[in-house]
């Protein structure tokens, strides 16, 4: 059994549906995410994209379908599957009014940790982001960039296999948005960690990037951008991504 789940995707989701009363949020969706891997959740604005990232984190739960993380089933097995997990929220999360050390400190508690070892794992994940000056600051005294990475840490202090993104950029300028993107493809390549990036901004899209379109619910189109490009018979991603969201539904 621990070999079978060592070799199990980070994430994966088999026939997962999803309905707010009579509108169907997401139809019947399925996606792959291995060990290491960076993938863009591309959609516009009421695509699923929340909605889907809120069924991974049980925030709604689904009678359609199943999700498993590193082969714990989300159903069957919530609190191994959530502790490979590490989420950041569209929405920030963070207490404004306690301190970067309080909130990763706190976060570590939740996750049955000792108080020096939720401390050195906050050291080591903000001295990764070069941080650690900001350890007994008040979040809000942060830049929205900062904040962002503060949650990111958090994300990453229990060490996690797999990383949800819901929207991490909204909010911040054009230069800490790239500057964080950077960042998470960096903590990919060196961690190991599973990324599912979910956005509506195809600038936050790197040329190598494995990318799902989803819009209305649906899967469009998954893989690397220069297959999908070429299977649009376009040049460019969002010329692509124009073409598989303005499609009707069959």
């Amino acid at each position: 059994m621990a070999d079978e789940i060592a070799r199990s995707p980070a994430l994966e989701i088999h026939d997962l549906g999803f309905a707010y009363g009579a509108t169907s949020a997401l139809d019947h969706v399925e996606l792959r995410i291995a060990a290491g891997e960076f993938v863009v959740l591309l959609g516009p604005n009421g695509a699923g994209k929340t909605t889907l990232f809120s069924l991974v984190t049980r925030l709604y739960d689904s009678r359609q379908g199943v999700i498993a993380v590193e082969g714990h089933d989300l159903h069957r097995h919530a609190i191994e599957a959530h502790a490979r997990m590490g989420v950041v929220f569209q929405q920030p999360t963070l207490d404004l009014d306690l301190t970067v050390k309080q909130n990763l400190l706190y976060h570590g508690a939740l996750h049955g940790m000792t108080r020096g070892l939720a401390y050195q794992r906050a050291m080591e994940q903000l001295s990764r982001m070069q941080m650690q000056e900001s350890l007994h600051r008040r979040v809000r005294q942060l830049s929205g960039g900062q904040r962002r990475r503060v949650e990111i840490a958090r994300g990453l202090l229990h060490y996690p296999r797999l990383l949800l993104l819901d929207e991490p950029t909204v909010g911040l300028d054009i230069s800490s948005r790239r500057a964080l993107v950077e960042h998470v493809h960096e903590l990919c390549a060196e961690q190991g960690v599973a990324v599912l990036w979910a956005t509506h901004l195809i600038d936050e899209v790197h040329a190598q990037d494995r990318v799902i379109v989803l819009d209305r619910g649906r899967i469009m189109a998954d893989g690397r951008v220069d297959d999908i490009t070429a299977a649009q018979g376009v040049e460019t991603i969002g010329a692509a991504f124009d073409r598989l969201v303005d499609e009707e539904p069959s």
